[in-house]
C-alpha cells in the first residue's frame, strides 16, 4: 500500500488485493482506519458482504485544499461511506463535515476519543523545570505538522534572545510529497536552529525530559502526541485547528496558536516559559483530568466492542 502517492493504477489494484486477503481469511467483521483502508477496503468487502466498522481518524489534505486528487477523494468517501455498518470520527468537526456533505449517513456515523490513551502507560510525571526551558515537538517531519512553522519561531525567539532548547522528534519522510528535505533538515541542525532527537518507539523519556510539548499542525485526527503528553502531565501548545483544540483547552491544559502563523507560535511559546511553576503545575493537572475523562483508551474499546456485538446480533 502507497501511503505517499494518489495513483489510480495502483489504487486500484488494491482494491483486487484486499478482495484476494479478505476472500482467503473469510473475516467476520473488518476493521478498517486511515483513508485508503477505509475506501478501498470497504468496497473489496463490500463485494464480499462483509460487514465493515471504519474510522476515520484525520482527513490528509483531501480537505485542505481543493485540486482534482481532493474532488476525486471526496467522490471516493461518498461512494464507500454508503456501505459500513458503522464509521467512527475521532473529533467532532471531522463528524460533522461529513454529515453536512452528505458523505455518510447519520444513523451509522458516531464519535470515538481518537485511538484513546493508556492512562497506566503515560503516567503523571513529577514536575522538574529545567534550567533551560524546554520545547519538544514529536512529530514525522512533514509541512502539514507545522514543523516549518515551529522552525521558523525558534529563530524569532533566539533572535530576540530567548535562552531556550527547542527539540524535534521524529522519522525523517523525505519521499512525502509534503516531506521535507534530508538537506533542509541538516541545516537546521548545523546552525543549532533546533535540537533534532531522531526517531524513537518510546516517547516517554524524551516526554519526561520537556517542559512543554507543542504541536502546529495544519489538521489533525485526534493527535496522539497531544494526548501522551497531557496524561504525562506537561503543558502543551497547539494550533486552534480540528483535532488540536479537542484536545488543549486555550489557558486550561496550554495555549492555542492560530494556524500557520509562526509570530503567535512564537508568542505563545514565550509566554509558556514565562509562566511561573504554580500555573505550569496546574496546565499539567488540568490536562491529566481531561484526558483521564474523556479519552481512557477504554471508551474506544468499549465502542468497538458495542458495535461489533450490535452488528453479530443482528447478523
Amino acid at each position: 500500500m502507497d501511503s505517499r502517492g494518489a495513483n489510480p493504477i495502483k489504487d486500484s489494484l488494491l482494491i483486487g488485493e484486499l478482495w484476494w486477503i479478505y476472500r482467503k481469511v473469510k473475516p467476520d467483521i473488518i476493521l478498517h482506519y486511515t483513508i485508503k483502508p477505509n475506501i478501498y477496503g470497504t468496497l473489496a468487502a463490500t463485494l464480499l458482504k462483509i460487514p465493515v466498522i471504519n474510522n476515520v481518524c484525520g482527513l490528509g489534505t483531501v480537505f485542505l485544499k481543493k485540486n482534482l486528487v481532493s474532488f476525486i477523494a471526496i467522490l471516493l468517501y461518498k461512494l464507500a461511506f454508503r456501505y459500513p455498518k458503522k464509521v467512527f470520527f475521532q473529533n467532532p468537526d471531522d463528524l460533522n463535515l461529513f454529515k453536512e456533505r452528505g458523505l455518510v449517513p447519520t444513523h451509522r456515523a458516531d464519535l470515538v476519543p481518537g485511538s484513546g490513551i493508556d492512562l497506566n502507560k503515560f503516567k503523571p510525571l513529577q514536575f522538574s523545570r529545567n534550567r533551560n526551558f524546554t520545547f519538544l515537538l514529536i512529530s514525522r517531519l512533514i509541512t502539514d505538522k507545522g514543523i516549518l512553522e515551529y522552525v521558523e519561531a525558534v529563530r524569532k525567539l533566539k533572535t530576540e534572545g530567548m535562552n531556550a532548547r527547542f527539540q524535534l522528534l521524529g522519522p525523517k519522510d523525505t519521499e512525502h510529497r509534503r516531506g521535507i528535505k534530508a538537506k533542509v533538515i541538516d541545516g537546521w541542525i548545523a546552525d543549532n536552529t533546533i535540537e533534532y532527537l531522531g526517531s524513537t518507539e518510546n516517547v516517554v523519556r524524551f516526554i519526561e525530559q520537556a517542559d512543554c510539548i507543542v504541536l502546529p499542525s495544519y489538521r489533525e485526527g485526534t493527535p496522539r502526541t497531544l494526548l501522551e503528553a497531557s496524561s504525562s502531565q506537561k503543558p502543551i501548545i497547539a494550533t486552534d485547528v480540528p483535532g488540536c483544540h479537542n484536545i488543549v483547552v486555550d489557558n486550561y491544559n496550554g495555549l492555542l496558536c492560530k494556524l500557520k502563523d509562526s509570530d503567535d507560535l512564537a508568542r505563545k511559546m514565550l509566554e509558556m516559559a514565562s509562566l511561573n511553576d504554580e500555573t505550569l503545575i496546574q496546565f499539567g493537572l488540568n490536562g491529566r483530568k481531561k484526558v483521564e475523562l474523556e479519552f481512557n483508551e477504554n471508551i474506544v474499546i468499549e465502542k468497538y466492542v458495542e458495535a461489533m456485538a450490535t452488528f453479530k446480533k443482528a447478523s
